[in-house]
């Protein structure tokens, strides 16, 4: 018997053309994979709103975006320090976290852009079921998120019998026929 092994840079899955897998990036139209959104345009258009750190702004829009687009830490931090360097943003310590804001010359360039939202131009033209599932399965992942922290080992029995038993019938659903 041929057994495959995998080192812990391999990736199980249909490669897209960036050389990733397709599993790790997010749904989008019709099941494929949502477009990636402009990180620069994301930053500067949710710092005009309101100072932030890098965590906030990730998380700020995938909400937006009912989980269509979660920017990775990778793509946002070296964005932030990017518009830093250019004098667009500006960033200060408190509490342990680096938040940001918006300079005269970030305020000025976020004034010369229009269109929609970079947010909005993620999940235009996506369908409506899908961006409400996508909206529902964040917000069963928070949920579940709290499970960890702050249920008791009876609470957290429950909540993984509930989950296998969605599971189950999630699977059930897809195996039906119509």
């Amino acid at each position: 018997m041929h057994h495959r092994h995998y080192s812990r840079h391999s990736r199980i899955g249909p490669r897209s053309s960036h050389g990733r897998s397709s599993h790790f990036h997010r749904w989008g139209r019709g099941g494929a994979r949502a477009r990636r959104g402009d990180i620069r345009a994301a930053v500067l258009a949710l710092l005009e709103e309101k100072p932030m750190h890098g965590y906030e702004m990730i998380t700020e829009v995938e909400d937006r975006t009912g989980g269509a687009w979660r920017p990775s830490a990778g793509s946002i931090y070296p964005t932030l320090q990017l518009l830093e360097d250019e004098g667009l943003i500006e960033g200060t310590e408190a509490e342990g976290k680096r938040r940001f804001e918006l300079t005269e010359a970030g305020r000025e360039e976020r004034a010369a852009r229009s269109g929609p939202a970079p947010w909005d131009e993620v999940t235009a033209g996506a369908d409506p079921e899908q961006l409400r599932l996508g909206r529902s399965a964040q917000q069963l992942r928070q949920a579940v998120a709290q499970v960890f922290y702050a249920a008791d080992e009876e609470q957290r029995r429950k909540v993984r019998e509930l989950l296998d038993e969605t599971r189950r019938k999630v699977y059930a659903v897809l195996a039906a026929d119509d």
